[in-house]
């Protein structure tokens, strides 16, 4: 790669780069807040096995994420698979047989499919006789108009925002357009409840969903508020009723947030959640950095450097099979993890689509370590997201850039 060109990138993204330092600055600081506030201990870190009862560090967990996310509680759990399976589960909490669930940001993630009963699956919530809806976005936008003629014709249960872009060609929702439509959606029926998948965006931004109105809001573990550190797990965080049925719906009816032993991951949650300000950072900077060297390459970006971000998930359009596979292969290459081996396009469950995927990471999937992935459809979108360290994710993405001529 061109030492020239190299330098031109860093020069045009310095100033974003400060941008990301202020904003990491900030949460930080809430974060910090909240361990003083809740006087996190040693002994918080002791584990619990069995049913689990009594564990004073998964309590003070929920409390921290609470207080972060100002909320009146939350349920976060080392007993969660993925952050899919978190918002399965809210899902199957929050919706009974006859209900409405309304998603306004068209067709959800692709795992989301056999949950909701778009494609057939005798545990869907379709097969319960949970029914669903949708808006699609307009100009990566919402459909105000549409979703308020929706409400006002049916009775809506739940209705489900998700932030990110997933495997589509939109563009992730910033926290002003989700405020703008909790707005709306509370001043035509305030019973609603509004449930935001906040998979890649935690501390993208200095507020989260929870504090512009939302109901529940669900992540994964493995993403943003791990910190690269936490093995597993997700969270649901939201009001108190709201919360006792997610719980109830992940362990069982009468024993809730009681139970579900933390098998000694307490630790690495709080200390994934202590250094989450700072691997997000990172993996902003290794987004901009990607986005600035890849269009100065020629190829499609999105978002562009100095756009405003929702999340920390980079799109490069390639329009071309073989340089998907190449680059997501350069990824691989280069990361510190089965550098050694050669990612392949394949099925994937939960996917239509083969999809290729490098993640040489050292938590298996996770996806604030340095990834890369996309299914191989036109037009042939990498998405690419994490890094833990920006020096790091700089580096791979230089040798994945390079790897495009070969």
């Amino acid at each position: 790669m061109n030492d020239e060109l190299i330098k031109k990138v860093d020069l045009k993204i310095k100033e974003e780069l400060v941008k990301v330092d202020q904003l990491e600055l900030k949460n930080s600081e809430k974060v910090l807040n909240a361990f003083i506030t809740n006087e996190v201990a040693e002994t918080d870190f002791n584990p619990t096995t069995g049913y689990g009862y009594n564990d004073i560090g998964r309590d003070k967990i929920e409390k921290i994420y609470s207080t972060i996310f100002k909320t009146e509680d939350a349920l976060v759990r080392n007993q969660f698979i993925s952050g899919s399976h978190a918002l399965t589960v809210a899902f199957f909490a929050l919706l009974r047989p006859g209900d409405i669930l309304l998603s306004i940001t068209g067709k959800p993630y692709d795992t989301m499919d056999e949950v909701i009963g778009l494609v057939d699956n005798s545990s869907s919530l379709k097969s319960f006789g949970v029914n669903y809806m949708q808006v699609d976005l307009i100009d990566n936008d919402f459909d105000y108009d549409k979703i308020k003629d929706t409400i006002i014709s049916n009775k809506i249960k739940v209705i489900e925002i998700q932030r990110s872009k997933g495997y589509s060609t939109r563009c992730s929702l910033t926290i002003d357009k989700v405020k703008r439509v909790i707005s709306l959606i509370k001043s035509l029926n305030k019973d609603i409840i509004i449930m935001v998948d906040n998979c890649y965006c935690e501390f993208v931004n200095e507020l989260e969903p929870s504090e512009v109105g939302a109901d529940i809001t669900v992540g994964s573990l493995i993403k943003n508020l791990g910190g690269g550190i936490a093995p597993n797990g997700a969270y649901i965080v939201g009001k108190k009723d709201l919360i006792k049925l997610c719980a109830e719906r992940l362990t069982l009816p009468g024993e809730g947030k009681e139970v579900g032993p933390s098998l000694g991951i307490n630790k690495q949650i709080l200390q994934g959640l202590f250094m989450a300000p700072s691997v997000v950072a990172a993996s902003l900077k290794t987004a901009i950095f990607t986005s600035c060297l890849l269009e100065e390459l020629g190829y499609n970006v999105e978002p562009k450097y100095n756009e405003v971000r929702a999340d920390i998930v980079q799109n490069i359009i390639f329009n071309d099979e073989k340089n998907l596979i190449k680059y997501v292969q350069g990824i691989q290459s280069n990361s510190p993890i089965d550098s050694n081996s050669l990612p392949i396009p394949s099925d994937m469950p939960g996917y239509l689509d083969k999809v290729i995927m490098a993640s040489g990471a050292f938590t298996q999937g996770s996806s604030i370590e340095l990834s890369c992935d996309g299914p191989l459809r036109t037009p042939y979108i990498a998405y690419q997201q994490g890094s833990l360290t920006y020096t790091y994710g700089r580096l791979a993405v230089i040798k994945a850039a390079s790897n495009l001529k070969s």
